[in-house]
């Protein structure tokens, strides 16, 4: 039996695990592993009698590898799909590498009290990874993810050599609220209030937070203002797409959602580092998490459409190419096949097709590796299979 342990419970996860259970000739068995045990026995209980792959549940502490590498002995998966906390990363590959256990993840490491994050830390173990004969496949979200799918698969069909790529991700969902995010908010705060940067000519290029705006009309959604941001996926792509000058990532947000954040940055509640009060020690950012809306419970209140993707621009047979590959999500639709919003859903569904790249063998070498290093049609195929079909433009508007 082909198995696989899910760790994580949130909007993310409940998507990943709902189409697992459609794809039950892949995931004959999944292990639903959160440190609240409840609402892991919630979704078995809602997934149960609707499909033929066989659930079980159990509590852990991702945090510790013990308790990890004990429940990864017990159930004896094939893969292990990391859908916690990216501080959780590298407690979760530690018990992978003592199981000799494959591993797949969304986000890379961030240390819990430094707004940074990195790959650094998770290439680090790529040797220790080689020698126990597994993989770890870092990043297998959408962005990052599918636009490392999107770039391999456009290096291959399309370019002799890429130069530019800008990543759009743009959410035109409405939710109601003043002021809530799509996904965690503690790790979506600490990404849109750091500083941007982007990657030119081999170098990083640091800008301040949300300095660089630009206006693009998204297929699906409509004009959006968007902001340069500092994301992941640059620093993998830089590396293993042939011919690089510059990358750039762009992310949309509303006024209202801004105009929100400078007042919770100007009045401190944004902050990592812990303070005193009434005699313990909180994060003013954890807090705030804590009182704001949980990202999973917007998927009945958010309307309109998600488009996410790459503008490429490169060489082919000596002459300029521009090239478009992106997705458009509708919210409501998500949220009538798995119960989630668009933004749960584009990065669930990857995270499921990368596990089950590793079960099919399909991507398959030992080590540590993001999702661009990898023949990218297979995982195009299942793209289009499970929900997130792709759209091209060979005549993109440009962004300058």
């Amino acid at each position: 039996m082909k198995k696989c342990m899910i760790i994580g419970c949130g909007g993310v996860a409940s998507v990943a695990i709902h189409k697992c259970c459609q794809n039950s000739s892949v995931f004959e068995g999944i292990m639903i592993a959160s440190r609240t045990k409840s609402k892991c026995d919630a979704l078995k209980a809602k997934l149960e009698g609707t499909t033929d792959t066989v659930i079980e549940t159990a509590q852990v502490d991702a945090d510790n590898v013990d308790e990890l590498v004990s429940l990864i002995n017990s159930y004896k998966p094939n893969v292990v799909l990391n859908l916690a906390l990216p501080y959780q990363d590298l407690t979760i590959m530690e018990a992978c590498l003592k199981t000799k256990t494959h591993y797949v993840d969304t986000a890379n490491y961030e240390p819990p009290d430094t707004a940074k994050f990195e790959y650094k830390w998770q290439w680090a173990y790529k040797e220790k990874f080689e020698r126990a004969g597994i993989t770890a496949l870092l990043g297998c979200g959408f962005d990052p993810g599918v636009t490392g799918v999107f770039s391999a698969y456009a290096l291959k069909h399309h370019f002799d050599e890429i130069n530019y790529i800008d990543i759009l991700d743009c959410n035109g969902g409405d939710h109601g609220y003043p002021f809530a995010t799509n996904f965690n908010p503690e790790i979506n705060i600490r990404e849109v209030s750091a500083k941007g940067s982007f990657i030119e000519n081999g170098k990083w290029v640091e800008t301040e937070p949300m300095e660089i705006k630009r206006t693009y009309n998204f297929k699906g959604v409509g004009e959006k203002d968007m902001y340069l941001l500092h994301h992941e996926e640059l620093e993998s792509l830089a590396l293993n797409i042939k011919g690089i000058k510059r990358i750039r990532f762009f992310m949309t947000f509303g006024q209202s959602y801004l105009t929100h954040l400078k007042c919770l940055e100007n009045v401190g509640m944004t902050s990592i580092k812990p303070i005193m009060y009434e005699g313990k020690e909180i994060v003013p950012l954890q807090f705030l998490k804590a009182v704001l809306p949980d990202p999973a419970t917007l998927g009945p209140r958010t309307v309109g459409k998600t488009n996410i993707g790459c503008i490429f621009r490169g060489k082919k047979d000596g002459k300029d190419k521009n090239y478009y590959l992106y997705n458009i999500c509708d919210h409501q639709e998500c949220y009538k096949e798995v119960g989630s919003q668009a933004v749960s859903y584009t990065t669930g569904v990857p995270a499921m097709i990368g596990a089950m790249m590793i079960l099919t063998d399909k991507w398959n070498k030992s080590g540590v590796y993001n999702v661009e290093e990898f023949d990218p049609d297979p995982f195009m195929e299942e793209l289009n299979r499970w929900g997130l079909p792709w759209n091209e433009d060979f005549d993109p508007v440009l962004v300058d």
